[in-house]
């Protein structure tokens, strides 16, 4: 990554930490259980994270002039959702992981119920803070529909049962995609798809190459995943290493291998690439997030 980007990102993540620290409930808001209810919110939202879906929001909605008044909630409410999601998923109920951003996961800090009521209350701040974004009526539906569906059964939440129906058992490569376009690549492409349309309307043309891009980088950022499980150690990782091998869970380094996946994640990378020819250097921020996306080693 170049010394601009890294600027550029490292910006947008600090503006992204206030923002959600504004957008989600003060600590001290609330007695009692409402008090570590707003704690546990706060817990699994701040302080932690790569922060790559608000910077697919600013980079596409960049490309349409939006403006970061409009973009910053944007991308807080896709944040906030991709919180709620890591909030269930590591409970016991689901992948049962006891550590997550290099801390205890949330429902180890504050109990199971705690962290399943934070998650439900972290998807419906997400859509109060959407619902604000500002723009249009129209827009408010489109940009509410967006998310919506990328969370919803047709998305990740549809991704994640087939991942739990999947332990154990050996899934084909397209139904491996499938999944994984589902739970991981549906909140990356609508953290696009949200921001292009923030700015302007964006041509048919224009859509259907970021929905390419998106794609693709969606997909590879799961592959990538996948093979920082085996390769990298529980510290660097933030989270615990070697778990899927554990878990019995399908994954691209278990149906191709580790060089394959590989192979695979630069594949994807350069599909994201050429997806976004025409847009010149004007898509520079989504090129180098693709990259970022398949060099990371966390």
């Amino acid at each position: 990554m170049s010394d601009r980007f890294n600027q550029w990102a490292e910006a947008i993540q600090s503006d992204i930490e206030e923002a959600l620290s504004h957008y989600l409930p003060a600590e001290t808001s609330g007695l009692g259980q409402l008090g570590q209810l707003n704690q546990a919110m706060r817990y699994a939202v701040l302080n932690g994270g790569k922060r790559i879906r608000p910077l697919l929001v600013f980079a596409a909605g960049r490309l349409f002039d939006a403006q970061d008044s409009v973009l910053t909630p944007v991308a807080c409410a896709v944040e906030m959702i991709h919180a709620y999601s890591l909030v269930h998923d590591d409970m016991p109920c689901m992948d049962n992981d006891v550590l997550r951003r290099g801390k205890p996961t949330t429902h180890v800090q504050f109990g199971e119920a705690m962290a399943l009521l934070a998650g439900d209350a972290l998807q419906a701040q997400a859509f109060a803070v959407l619902a604000n974004a500002g723009g249009d009526v129209s827009l408010n539906v489109a940009r509410t529909r967006i998310l919506a569906d990328a969370a919803g059964p047709a998305g990740m939440c549809g991704g994640q049962a087939i991942d739990l129906a999947s332990i154990g058992t050996t899934l084909s490569y397209d139904e491996l995609e499938q999944m994984d376009r589902l739970k991981t690549g549906a909140i990356l492409k609508a953290a696009v798809l949200l921001g292009a349309l923030s700015g302007g309307k964006p041509s048919d043309r224009a859509l259907e190459a970021l929905e390419t891009y998106a794609q693709a980088v969606g997909l590879a950022y799961q592959v990538v995943d996948d093979i920082l499980d085996v390769t990298e150690d529980t510290v660097d990782l933030g989270k615990t290493a070697g778990k899927d091998a554990r878990d019995d869970k399908p994954t691209y380094v278990s149906l191709l291998g580790l060089q394959e996946s590989r192979k695979l994640a630069g594949t994807l990378c350069q599909q994201a690439h050429d997806a976004l020819g025409q847009f010149g250097m004007e898509a520079q921020r989504l090129h180098d997030i693709a990259d970022l996306i398949v060099n990371r080693k966390k």
